[in-house]
């Protein structure tokens, strides 16, 4: 007997994505091709990722994310930001929110359309060449390039992402490109295995790498334009530390529906 699931779609800077209010505990999360099914651009709703809005103990809500390959994912800042705005839309929270996420306790503001989330410290990163490899809250390879707009990012980062180091755990590939007094940043997402119109651990991730480059500590606030729209980051540097990092940008709601489910 089939019965119907009431889904939510949103988008951050067009990263999309499947969210479902899970308090009542009703959906399988272990039940990861269904949720890969649900995430198909033609057999099913189609998006970057699913997300479950579910009860927890001390915090308003705790975020549970799946990749497209309908894998449990380790943290999305846009995925986080559009938590958020569902929060507030469900009447879960107003303006402000402290919700927990597979890398720990995040805190966001929201105004109007524009959600400013608080993301983990970051204390160490490594070099790989001359790429830049940290952990926002995901694994990040960060690049600095020429011409990216017409670069072939799922070729390249593909070949990055399934090289000799990264190929067994995954890696995000983002690479970067100064425009203006902002910057440029394409990501090629594992889980997804393809570019993504934004991503905003690898937002995060890129303006880390332009601050540890300009060899610079102090308050940086930093654009950064991807293909969906712009995000902003901000965050205090000390020497290879990172502390009091937000990344802000809009979340809207795209449409709502139900899905036949067997």
């Amino acid at each position: 007997m089939s019965k119907e699931l009431t889904f939510y779609k949103y988008q951050g800077a067009g990263n999309d994505f499947i969210l479902i209010d899970n308090r009542n505990s009703s959906f399988d999360a272990e039940n990861h091709l269904f949720i890969k099914d649900l995430c198909d651009r033609r057999f099913g709703i189609g998006a970057d990722g699913l997300m479950l809005l579910q009860n927890t103990n001390n915090y308003d809500f705790q975020m549970l994310y799946f990749n497209a390959d309908g894998k449990e994912g380790t943290m999305c800042g846009n995925g986080g930001r559009c938590l958020v705005a569902f929060a507030r839309d469900l009447g879960i929270i107003s303006k402000d929110t402290v919700f927990l996420a597979v890398d720990g306790k995040h805190d966001a503001s929201i105004q109007g359309n524009n959600i400013n989330l608080g993301m983990i410290d970051v204390n160490q990163y490594s070099m790989d060449g001359e790429a830049y490899v940290l952990n926002t809250g995901s694994p990040h390879y960060v690049q600095f390039v020429e011409n990216l707009e017409n670069k072939d990012v799922y070729k390249d980062g593909y070949a990055i992402r399934n090289n000799d180091s990264y190929k067994e755990k995954g890696i995000n590939v983002n690479f970067i490109q100064q425009e203006g007094s902002g910057y440029f940043v394409r990501t090629f997402e594992r889980g997804v295995e393809d570019e993504t119109y934004a991503c905003g651990t690898g937002a995060v991730a890129s303006a880390m790498s332009v601050a540890l480059k300009s060899g610079k500590d102090g308050d940086f606030e930093i654009p950064i334009r991807v293909l969906g729209g712009q995000l902003h980051i901000s965050f205090h540097k000390q020497a290879h530390q990172f502390s009091n990092v937000y990344l802000s940008g809009p979340a809207i709601q795209v449409f709502q529906g139900k899905i036949k489910i067997s």
